[in-house]
């Protein structure tokens, strides 16, 4: 019994987990209609990429004239930048594919908008933990935690200096490439998640460098029925 109520709870874990781990959309809208990017309660969008032009023949190709489907050599530079800037972080976001919105990189092509987006948390708190002291991160009221970012290293000279000689606090350039996935894998979907902040669970991304674990997260209702 106690066997079956622990495979029970980790597959709630999994799939309260896996609902907070967004896979990448794909919106396609041509030109001088609107693409319609959505995300979750909780979540917010973050572009990946975003392509306005033509690249091939066939794409927003119905009742157009040949000569304006010729063209597949055709990319606004800007298009990712742009799309960027009228969406990210926010939960929904509607782009108009035209030339006044990201120019016209081809004229006389009937041109669309092609945006490749995904999910994250919105955080709604910030926690820091100094090297060898515990991280302790809540949610209430049913609700899971979802990591937006984690940051192990250092970054300023003032977080978690006291006491500690200067030579440990100069590198500010110093940053773990892994914490951000090695935390939402071990905390996201759960309630309460404990961390003891060393650099065997880290990686030690600058030796002699007093570092920090830095978090930004939010409790987000999780998508598993109880």
């Amino acid at each position: 019994m106690q066997r079956l109520i622990m495979q029970r709870l980790s597959l709630s874990v999994f799939l309260a987990t896996a609902c907070l781990f967004v896979r990448a959309e794909e919106r396609t809208a041509c030109e001088l209609s609107t693409a319609d990017l959505t995300c979750g309660l909780g979540q917010v969008i973050n572009i990946d990429s975003a392509d306005y032009g033509r690249s091939d023949h066939t794409t927003c190709s119905q009742g157009r004239p040949s000569q304006q489907l010729q063209n597949v050599n055709c990319a606004s530079s800007g298009a990712t930048n742009r799309m960027a800037e009228m969406c990210d972080g926010k939960s929904h976001c509607s782009v108009t594919a035209s030339n006044s919105v990201f120019d016209d990189p081809c004229y006389g092509t009937y041109k669309y908008l092609q945006v490749s987006y995904s999910c994250k948390c919105k955080a709604i708190a910030r926690m820091v933990s100094c090297e060898e002291d515990t991280v302790d991160l809540s949610c209430h009221s049913g609700k899971v935690i979802c990591i937006d970012k984690a940051v192990y290293g250092r970054h300023d000279t003032t977080t978690c200096s006291h006491g500690r000689p200067s030579e440990q606090l100069q590198n500010v350039n110093c940053s773990s490439s892994t914490a951000n996935d090695h935390m939402a894998n071990m905390c996201n979907g759960l309630d309460r998640c404990t961390i003891e902040v060393v650099k065997s669970m880290f990686e030690d991304p600058c030796q002699g460098t007093y570092k920090y674990l830095q978090l930004d997260f939010s409790c987000v209702e999780p998508c598993v029925t109880r």
